[in-house]
This record gives C-alpha cells, structure tokens and sequence, in this order.
C-alpha cells in the first residue's frame, strides 16, 4: 500500500479546502508517521497457518526477506517491509534440540532492543490450530518462553486461533458467506473462552483471543475467502504504539476480498480510529478535508464508509470533533 501513501500526499497537495501551511503540516506528520515501523513476531506450531496469515495481511511478495544473523535466530525468518518488520518463528513441537534452539531465538528477540534502548518487538501474535484438539505444546510455547519475557503486559501478547472453517472438520461452516452458522461460532467463542483462561491461570497473563480463518493456503491449493481478517487487523492495529500504526496499516493487503467477511461490520471504522490522525488536523474543516483526501486513498476505508466524498468527511468530522 506504499502507493496509497503517495497517492494521499498527491491528494493532500490538490485539496482546494486546505491552507498551504496545512498541508504542508499535514504532509510533513504523515511523513514522520511513515517512518515509524513496527516489529511483530509471529509464532506458532507447524501447521498453525502463520505464512497463510502473513500473506492475507500483508501479501509476503511484496516483503524483503531474510533470517537471523547468528546460529540462536537463524531459524526466525524476517520480512522486512516499507512500513514494518514481520519476524516469523518456528514454535515448539520439532524435537528436543529443535526446540530448545527456537526457544532461546524467541527469548532473544524478544528481548532485544533497538539504537534507542526500546525493545524492539512490539507485539507477539501467537497464532494457535483451529482444528486441533491438542494445543499443549502452544501453551507450553506462551506460558515457558513468551511470558517470562513479557511480564504481565498482555499488549505485546496476541493470541488468534486459525482455521476457524475447519474447527468442527468443515462442519457448520457457510461457504457461500464465508462464515461459520450460529453453531459453528458458539464453539468458536467457547474455544476463545477456553484458551483465555488456560493462558490466564497458567500464565496470569489475560488475553482475548480471537477467531479467523487466512485464506491463503498452501502453494498449489486453490485461494479461499478469508474470515475475520479485519479483526486480526483491528487486533494489531490497537496493541502496537500509536506512532506505528499508519505505517502498519499502509502495508495491508490491497485485496478487498480478504476483509469483506467478518463476525461485525465495524472492524474498518475501528481500525480508522485507532490511527490518531485527528492529530494531524488542526480544525474540524481541515480534518474533514482530510477525511476526503484518505477516505478516497484507501481501499479499506471506502469500503466500509462508501464511494460517496460525502459520507467520508461526516465520518471524519466525527474523529475531528
């Protein structure tokens, strides 16, 4: 989505409703705040669907990728965007030594820091199986390598569970809308439930876990819709710090399809709120310019607000107020 970015600065400079010192302001925030990229570990077990979920959000094409300079990171893979850093590794489940070696990678980034002495990740997202039963050796990767490193700040914790299409073996599943029937999202929630308070007395860590279902499958296997994707968004948006969220969401996936089905309609309008660009305008009337000047740039908010300028700059001049 760096093209949006640009194509928000064009939009910026065009605006006839905008002092130039206003524009100039506003041009020179989004700038800063493109800048600010977050560093997200994802993590789970073999098969949990983390390269899948990184594809649907972000699309791993269009990311530079690498792995760890020394043998304790090695096995973490790196995807480097314009607007964040995704660190992909391996949870537990691979065999004593394989274990071991993957522990001590994540205990390692998770407790580095950057030039400035801030840890660098900001959040990890542990990505769980949805159509497993057995989820043992996940709550041994959250409750015996992740939590000592975090501590009680469940914000730099996520946990979603995948694969929420095949939960009960594809039963109870709307494929026509993507969706799971009444059934099929009671056991979701109820499996929500159960995995917050696993985490919750094993770890005194108080997580909210969320369902969803990438999409994206393996090479060669045919492109299913995803679920919740917006959610998950959401979900990251509102753990990582404020000055890195424009950075994080440019990066989204350009693809309507993957954000059109959710358990809620407002994940969008959610999202949008969660970017503090009210800072960025100085009046309600330049916000509400500047609600035109995104609203037409991103894909996601014109889906969830309309084509209409119209309807973009109420909503805006709502954030603005």
């Amino acid at each position: 989505m760096r093209k949006l970015y640009d194509q928000m600065l064009e939009n910026i400079n065009n605006n006839k409703e905008m002092t130039e010192d206003a524009k100039r302001g506003l041009m020179e925030d989004l700038l800063k705040m493109s800048k600010n990229k977050a560093n997200i570990l994802i993590t789970g077990a073999t098969g949990c669907g983390k390269s899948s979920t990184i594809n649907a959000l972000f699309g791993i094409e269009k990311a530079e990728v690498g792995t760890g300079a020394d043998p304790q990171t090695m096995s973490i893979e790196k995807y480097d965007y314009n607007g964040l850093t995704l660190w992909d590794s391996p949870g537990l489940g691979d065999g004593p030594e394989a274990d071991k070696r993957h522990a001590e990678g994540i205990i390692k980034k998770l407790t580095e820091r950057d030039a400035d002495g801030n840890l660098l990740i900001d959040v990890a997202l542990v990505i769980l199986d949805g159509s497993s039963r057995d989820l043992g050796t996940s709550f041994e990767l959250i409750e015996k390598v992740i939590a000592p490193c975090i501590g009680k700040n469940s914000k730099r914790l996520l946990v979603a569970i995948n694969q929420a299409d095949i939960a009960m073996k594809g039963k109870h599943w709307d494929s026509e809308n993507h969706k799971p029937d009444e059934t099929l999202a009671a056991f979701l929630k109820e499996k929500e439930k159960s995995v917050h308070e696993r985490i919750l007395n094993g770890c005194g860590i108080s997580v909210d876990p969320i369902s969803y279902s990438a999409g994206y499958k393996e090479e060669g296997c045919p492109q299913e819709p995803s679920y919740n994707l917006a959610k998950l968004l959401y979900y990251i948006i509102d753990s990582i710090p404020e000055e890195k969220r424009v950075a994080t969401y440019l990066e989204a996936n350009a693809d309507q399809k993957v954000w059109q089905s959710n358990d809620a309609d407002d994940y969008q309008e959610k999202i949008v709120r969660k970017l503090s660009l009210k800072h960025l305008a100085k009046t309600t009337a330049e916000g509400a310019a500047l609600g035109a000047v995104l609203g037409s740039a991103i894909p996601i908010i014109g889906t969830t607000l309309g084509t209409a300028a119209g309807a973009v700059i109420g909503f805006f001049k709502g954030l603005f107020d």
